[in-house]
């Protein structure tokens, strides 16, 4: 039973859940709650696991084989709501393994259909996108460096186990990668309010990217340039712009919608 924050294990899992930069040295994250638990039980990933003692009690009774070739500790209760990330922890965490892709095989795939972020600074956006972006059948997700932390627990539990199966990189030139993006034959749709046609008047290409800006700022105009196509959602009312996970939703399924019917 694990029952101090000086720990070095809660230490580890401390670090893990507030530093991006310990995240990348370690090549491992934390998640949280049952099913994302389960989920990276699944795809074999899972490092270690640590429940509360009220769940082990619980589980231990109710289905001991749960916990059959685990690499597991027992938190006392007290010290697990202290280092959990949720309101109402469910007590299991987790620590997984960091996903690793490549570039050449994301730009590779026959059937590419990319998100295409820069600079996306709110977690629960990201999280949303990459979610959302396995519902609509895009095949992966490229990420400016300026991005926030896919792995970040805000991000993870916003994309409801999606981060497991949505491949993502990220690209220190962004410029230069949606340049060779275009090399690969993507087109790349630019979603921007100078947009010259509306995001559902166009014939999305067999390979596509669809390029989403920063929440506040969107697309940096040099980035804007390189795409093929600019689109815009039509507005009504005084709205300027939608929130970026809204408006890549929309696009997303509109080019999933086509998918469906070509």
């Amino acid at each position: 039973m694990i029952s101090s924050l000086s720990n070095g294990q809660i230490k580890y899992i401390n670090l893990l859940l507030k530093k991006p930069r310990a995240r990348k040295e370690e090549n491992a994250f934390v998640v949280e709650g049952i099913k994302m638990f389960e989920e990276s039980r699944t795809h074999g990933n899972l490092i270690k696991a640590y429940f509360s003692e009220e769940f082990y009690s619980k589980k231990e009774k109710e289905e001991p084989e749960f916990f059959n070739d685990l690499s597991y500790e027992i938190i006392q209760d007290s010290i697990f709501k202290r280092i959990s990330d949720t309101i109402s922890p469910q007590g299991v965490l987790a620590i997984v393994e960091k996903p690793s892709y490549d570039l050449s095989n994301v730009l590779a795939n026959p059937k590419a259909s990319l998100l295409l972020l820069e600079n996306i600074q709110d977690p629960g956006n990201l999280g949303t996108m990459v979610r959302t972006a396995e519902g609509a059948g895009f095949t992966g997700i490229i990420l400016s460096s300026d991005c926030v932390d896919i792995l970040n627990p805000k991000v993870i539990r916003s994309t409801m186990g999606a981060i497991y199966r949505m491949p993502f990189v990220y690209v220190d030139v962004f410029e230069a990668t949606l340049r060779e993006v275009k090399k690969n034959d993507i087109s790349i749709y630019a979603a921007h309010l100078d947009g010259a046609s509306y995001y559902d008047e166009v014939e999305y290409a067999k390979k596509r990217g669809i390029l989403i800006g920063n929440e506040s700022k969107g697309l940096k105009e040099t980035t804007a340039k390189i795409a093929d196509k600019m689109i815009k959602i039509p507005m009504q009312g005084r709205v300027e712009s939608l929130n970026a996970a809204v408006a890549a939703a929309i696009i997303m399924y509109e080019v999933a919608r086509q998918d469906r019917f070509s």
